[in-house]
């Protein structure tokens, strides 16, 4: 089983213990507030801007691979 499956049904045999009815009022508007804020993610120009550079890279061949990153990064940390 997942990790996310138990903690889901640790969470499930949890709340099938909790009778205060306020408290699980503010538990379900927590559980519903954070729903709506996961899929709404505000970028800044800066974001939106490096965005669309990395796709220009990617449409005009400009890659490396991880490989040629990973010597190129041990080439500059051996010069420090």
């Amino acid at each position: 089983m997942k990790r996310v499956d138990i903690l889901r049904d640790n969470i499930i045999d949890k709340l099938m213990t909790i009778s205060n009815a306020d408290y699980l009022s503010a538990l379900y508007q927590l559980m519903e507030n954070s729903s709506k804020d996961r899929n709404i993610v505000e970028l800044s120009e800066a974001q939106v801007q490096l965005l669309k550079l990395s796709e220009s890279d990617i449409e005009n061949g400009h890659l490396i691979s991880q490989n040629d990153l990973d010597k190129m990064d041990l080439k500059w940390l051996k010069e420090l």
